[in-house]
């Protein structure tokens, strides 16, 4: 079975919008064919108009880069429910967090993203963020804007506002509740640890 999973592959057509992990949505211009070391490769030509950038993926490469067809509408609705969870903030060094939302974002899961989107929103009453939780944040912001407007045709605009709207509806964090999340999960952490 494994062979199969292994010889498969992923179609996809010109002028279809594609998530590839570490650069966002994208849309398949053309497929084309070079000769490169005298080998002849078939190509998709990716367009990311926002970022002003082309990338060229051969078609055998594509599994193996992560590239994938956009979230279904499932996929969609449960990263829009991720958002108005409960922010989960782990009490380990902004480096070590850093990676891991970086991590999450390159990913191209949706959900992944949410979950920065989520954990790093700050409101009004809330601290402001230092300038490496705002990039973050930003770029997973951006990266899952891009991917609900070309979801559910909205522009960019309208789909940061939907987030947004969705965000709103998360439990609001005070210093009394983050005190008690933190007891709690130091609870989660000392219960998996032994």
């Amino acid at each position: 079975m494994s062979t199969a999973k292994k010889t498969a592959r992923i179609e996809f057509k010109v002028d279809e919008f594609v998530v590839y992990p570490s650069h966002g949505v994208g849309q398949i211009t053309s497929i084309e064919e070079q000769e490169v070391a005298g080998y002849k490769l078939e190509l998709y030509v990716i367009t990311f108009i926002k970022d002003k950038m082309t990338l060229r993926v051969p078609t055998t490469k594509v599994a193996s880069v992560g590239m994938r067809k956009l979230s279904g509408a499932d996929v969609v609705k449960k990263a829009m429910e991720t958002l108005k969870g409960r922010a989960r903030v782990k009490r380990t060094m902004w480096s070590r967090r850093a990676q891991e939302y970086e991590a999450k974002i390159n990913s191209g899961d949706l959900i992944a993203i949410a979950e920065v989107v989520r954990d790093l929103h700050r409101t009004e009453a809330q601290p402001e963020q230092s300038y490496s939780e705002r990039q973050l944040y930003e770029a997973a912001m951006d990266r899952m804007a891009r991917e609900l407007g070309a979801v559910e045709d909205l522009t960019e605009t309208e789909a940061v506002q939907r987030i947004e709207a969705a965000l709103a509806k998360a439990p609001r964090r005070t210093r009394a509740g983050e005190e008690a999340a933190d007891e709690a999960e130091a609870g989660e952490e000392q219960v998996e640890a032994a």
